[in-house]
């Protein structure tokens, strides 16, 4: 009888599903598509059916939308939108459809990036001090009020490619003491929310070790708390093809990792969307890359606004062709 019971409690305790947060992340950003919507623009199926976006991205093994969040946006359909209220309203609709959930906080009125870390208007003339609370307070409100919709949330970014810092001049890496206390701030705020969820802090080039190194380094130096390091990876930006920069890329995930003791995901990636098969080829070797990480550290891959087909969002590295169906470089996604 004992015999028995032990059998029955290994095969009862290894049938167990896995869990969301043990499956490998697939997916992309996803913020244009209410906009799109919004302007008439419809997204169809490779026969020709009308369909969901958000469905023709799970068709295609997508499991994750990554959504970004202005603080004061403008209406422009293409650099605004993204206030809390619409992030929570699309949230909402991707979690129905069984997406896993990523916010993308990028403290700006508008798009932040390497080039540009615009304090919102709001915020402009505020001391430091004040700054961070700011920081703190619109995090807290914009999870608390995802939290409030039911909306269970698995990542958080704070900053969007921040290699130079963010909110400048006070939040720029030349001054790391201030950039770390605004890090922190936001951290503090998705952990008083819900300590379940992943802190991202994310860089570009994720092929360029030397710089995730330096800004790593420092962020060690400084005691920013956070959970995984967010990579972008785009070659077409550097003016070269995937297969001259991936070994830095494989090379520079296992190295975080070591390094910091931390998960990794590529939490950008695209290609040329008129490059169906050179762009499938970087997903696929993108993908395997992240998989390889030992130790299940990898945690995902996600591309950035597929479904921002070129003659509506004027995106070179979309994933959709002009007819309005998916590129075919998305089947990289399905297992």
């Amino acid at each position: 009888m004992k015999k028995i019971i032990v059998t029955i409690l290994f095969l009862a305790l290894f049938s167990i599903p896995k869990s969301n947060a043990q499956e490998f992340s697939k997916g992309a950003d996803v913020t244009w598509l209410p906009q799109m919507e919004a302007t008439g623009y419809q997204f169809f199926d490779t026969d020709g059916t009308k369909k969901d976006a958000l469905q023709l991205l799970k068709d295609r093994g997508m499991n994750t939308v990554r959504l970004r969040v202005f603080v004061n946006p403008s209406d422009d359909p293409r650099s605004g939108h993204c206030s809390k209220e619409e992030t929570v309203e699309l949230a909402l609709r991707a979690q129905k459809m069984g997406f896993r959930i990523m916010i993308n906080f990028h403290y700006s009125d508008s798009w932040a990036d390497p080039g540009k870390q615009n304090k919102p208007a709001a915020w402009k003339d505020l001391p430091f001090d004040k700054l961070a609370n700011e920081v703190y307070n619109h995090t807290f409100e914009v999870m608390t009020a995802l939290q409030k919709a039911n909306v269970k949330t698995e990542w958080v970014q704070v900053g969007n490619e921040i290699p130079g810092g963010m909110l400048w001049p006070e939040g720029s890496t030349d001054n790391w003491v201030q950039l770390g206390k605004l890090l922190n701030k936001g951290y503090d705020a998705v952990k008083a929310v819900d300590k379940a969820i992943k802190v991202i802090v994310h860089l570009d080039e994720g092929d360029n070790i030397q710089k995730y190194r330096t800004f790593y380094d420092n962020a060690t130096a400084q005691k920013v708390r956070y959970d995984v390091i967010g990579l972008s990876y785009y070659p077409f930006w550097v003016k070269k093809d995937y297969t001259e920069t991936i070994a830095n890329l494989e090379f520079n995930l296992n190295d975080l990792v070591k390094r910091y003791n931390k998960e990794v995901m590529v939490v950008e990636v695209g290609g040329e969307y008129d490059k169906v098969e050179n762009t499938k080829a970087l997903l696929e070797a993108t993908i395997k890359a992240v998989r390889n990480v030992p130790n299940n550290k990898g945690l995902g891959v996600l591309y950035w606004e597929p479904q921002g087909e070129k003659s509506w969002s004027g995106y070179n590295l979309s994933a959709w062709l002009p007819d309005g169906k998916p590129s075919p470089a998305l089947d990289a996604f399905k297992d």
